[in-house]
């Protein structure tokens, strides 16, 4: 039962993965925002925000990384919305495969698409002047956090995939998330900001997460954060994975 899981799950994304080849465009349009925030945020307001960093890029870019995954997962839930439109889905469910291998599919694909649209925004900021002298294994640390993020945000993307009306309302969801790290870490220290908006920052996930991606780059320790980052990532995807299949069970029967 297990193989015959992992060689649907596989045979799926394949396909998945085979429309993203063919739509490079996604890649590029998910690239735009967070490199356009990179330019405005290091060129234009850089100078004028104080945050103790020799380099504001390097301050930047962990929070950019989240807006990047936040900016691609939408598309994950477009192209659920779609696929359960078109009648796809029902397809597929009429042969003998694992029903969850439709959904770990899209889930895999949109990991995948996430991974290469981080990897042209570090290029970016490295043009722009990001420099880190983290070794191999600090390196390896934020990729699994990433990974680990980006698990969770798609996941919780394919709830309004499959429940969502329309194709807007399926992508929608995804800007308040955008949006969430300005409200955090990400672009100024949380000690600038007044009472109740430094309580919220400091204690809405963007910001451990934030925190220990940038103490990993800087070679900093890391502490507490990088336990709190890993906890906010590990229970949102749990709790966005088993709210997900409830809702795709409940469409399928």
């Amino acid at each position: 039962m297990t193989a015959h899981f992992f060689g649907d799950t596989a045979i799926l994304t394949g396909r998945s993965l085979r429309h993203i080849t063919r739509s490079l465009d996604t890649i590029i349009t998910t690239t735009i925002m967070p490199i356009a925030f990179l330019l405005l945020f290091v060129f234009v307001f850089g100078g004028a925000i104080d945050t103790g960093s020799d380099s504001y890029v390097n301050y930047l870019l962990p929070g950019i990384l989240l807006i990047t995954v936040a900016s691609g997962i939408s598309y994950t839930a477009f192209r659920l919305f779609l696929d359960m439109r078109s009648g796809i889905f029902a397809r597929f469910h009429s042969m003998p495969i694992a029903r969850s291998s439709v959904l770990w599919a899209h889930v895999l694909t949109s990991l995948v698409a996430n991974l290469m649209s981080l990897a042209v925004v570090v290029l970016a900021a490295l043009l722009m002047g990001f420099r880190s002298g983290a070794g191999v294994v600090a390196w390896l640390a934020v990729a699994g956090i990433l990974v680990l993020f980006t698990l969770a945000l798609t996941w919780l993307a394919v709830i309004p995939g499959l429940s969502a009306k329309t194709a807007d309302g399926a992508s929608a969801f995804a800007y308040p998330l955008i949006f969430l790290p300005f409200i955090s870490s990400a672009f100024v220290p949380t000690d600038t900001m007044p009472g109740p908006v430094r309580a919220f920052a400091e204690h809405q996930p963007v910001t451990s997460i934030v925190n220990a991606i940038r103490n990993l780059f800087t070679q900093q320790p890391v502490g507490a954060d990088i336990w709190i980052a890993l906890a906010w990532c590990v229970g949102l995807l749990i709790a966005a994975y088993a709210i997900a299949m409830v809702t795709y069970r409940r469409k399928i029967s």
